[in-house]
């Protein structure tokens, strides 16, 4: 699982496509909530795939379905930084074994403290830190919004440009269904 979650998180880097960039984080999402649930932490692994997954995720694809986002034929699938971005993925990846492989296999604690462990880290997160995790949600809602509204400003400014009113097309009347 956690591979296929790496996989889907490198594809959201490299796709240029805005429903398969959604496609790939909602796999990643699912992944993690698999992993969540490998880990014993089920409460979590539910919410993960109930709430981002089924909720946030349909969210972000009626938007980008809303902004009419098409895909042009013979367009190029990837990004053009790509090949760049493999070459610094390779280089990250070499410098932190190199790093891993140097380093001792002890790991350092302070006296009296207790080794890292996930779990700790969970619980803190979910007791002290909820509230700035929700206000993260809150921000991105808020930044869908106002992208909203400048697309549809934009979308105003370009139908009066054209002389026509926005949501008409040529030859039909405003209020009536052509039929």
């Amino acid at each position: 699982m956690g591979a296929i979650a790496l996989i889907s998180a490198v594809l959201m880097l490299v796709m240029r496509e805005p429903m398969r960039v959604a496609l790939a984080l909602i796999t990643t999402m699912v992944m993690l909530g698999g992993i969540y649930g490998l880990l014993g932490v089920h409460f979590i692994a539910a919410f993960q795939v109930l709430i981002y997954v089924g909720a946030v995720m349909v969210f972000m694809v009626y938007v980008i379905m809303l902004l009419e986002v098409r895909e042009a034929p013979g367009n190029v699938t990837y990004s053009r930084f790509l090949v760049p971005g493999v070459i610094a993925f390779a280089a990250l990846v070499g410098v932190l074994g190199i790093s891993v492989y140097r380093s001792s296999a002890e790991v350092l604690t302070a006296p009296g403290a207790s080794a890292f462990s996930l779990t700790q880290f969970s619980a803190a997160f979910l007791s002290d830190y909820w509230l700035e995790f929700e206000l993260t949600s809150v921000f991105l809602v808020a930044a869908i919004v106002a992208a909203l509204a400048v697309i549809k400003v934009s979308r105003r400014a370009q139908a009066l440009t054209q002389g026509s009113t926005p949501g008409s097309t040529p030859g039909s009347t405003p209020g009536r269904a052509n039929g």
